[in-house]
């Protein structure tokens, strides 16, 4: 049997796609091998940034797959390590990860891409919560969209599940660049290859702090970042890299990060 997903790995690059047809959506099994392939690279020391994409050109995703539950998958079932779609939920990702949305973006989908880093969007891509018309709720999506966007445009969202196009999500902020559908991929491996040149400890830095940020005052967070308190912000003080930047810089040449 074929897999639901696809992936390839060039240099520090690791590119995952569902590969559902028609709508791309995720059963649970998808959701749980999506899991594991997130886990593995989180772990790989030689995977550096990681692109989410999908088959085709209508659907990035369409979310949680209505007809695999209709033949019992039960919307409260094992998602797997990572939670719904393999990225929710998994801890520890301190690796920047890309979502490249190639058309249609909804429900369960739209909170997979808003658990990227970075989202870059076809031109002609659409998002939406349309929870609210088959009677389940945006759970997700309605913990964090309305920390990402506008708090009356997620409510928005949410309760009526009108359709945002390309232009208005990228308005609102939850979409970083726009481009042509045929420059898509393109460009998520642009980004790819900028990331994967940088320093990894400092991206792991970056994302554990962002995480301790999302419930804990600001000084608190700060007195942990000055007290190596947290585990990426202590190795990376003490590491090579660190030194290598400092000499790099006053060499006047670019750094040669070893993430170590």
């Amino acid at each position: 049997m074929n897999s639901p997903i696809r992936t390839r790995r060039d240099g520090g690059i690791f590119e995952v796609v569902i590969d559902r047809p028609k709508a791309n959506a995720i059963d649970l099994a998808t959701s749980r091998e999506m899991g594991l392939i997130f886990q593995r690279f989180r772990d790989d020391p030689d995977l550096r940034v990681a692109i989410l994409t999908a088959t085709g050109e209508k659907f990035f995703c369409a979310g949680w797959d209505l007809k695999a539950a209709a033949d019992g998958d039960a919307v409260d079932g094992d998602y797997g390590v990572g939670g719904f779609g393999g990225l929710q939920e998994l801890r520890h990702l301190n690796k920047p990860v890309i979502c490249a949305v190639n058309g249609i973006c909804c429900g369960g989908g739209l909170e997979i891409a808003l658990s990227a880093d970075l989202i870059i969007a076809a031109a002609h891509a659409t998002f939406a919560l349309p929870e609210i018309r088959s009677g389940t709720v945006a759970d997700a999506a309605s913990i964090k969209l309305p920390k990402r966007i506008p708090y009356h445009i997620a409510m928005d969202m949410l309760l009526t599940g009108r359709w945002l196009d390309c232009a208005e999500a990228h308005r609102w902020g939850f979409v970083n660049e726009i481009v042509a559908a045929d420059q898509l991929m393109d460009r998520a491996w642009q980004l790819a290859r900028l990331l994967e040149s940088g320093p990894p400890l400092v991206y792991a830095a970056i994302k554990e702090i962002v995480r301790e940020a999302e419930g804990e005052p600001f000084q608190t967070v700060m007195n942990k970042v000055t007290r190596r308190q947290l585990a990426t912000v202590d190795l990376l003080y003490g590491s090579e890299d660190q030194k290598e930047g400092a000499r790099a810089f006053a060499e006047k040449r670019d750094p040669i990060w070893k993430g170590k």
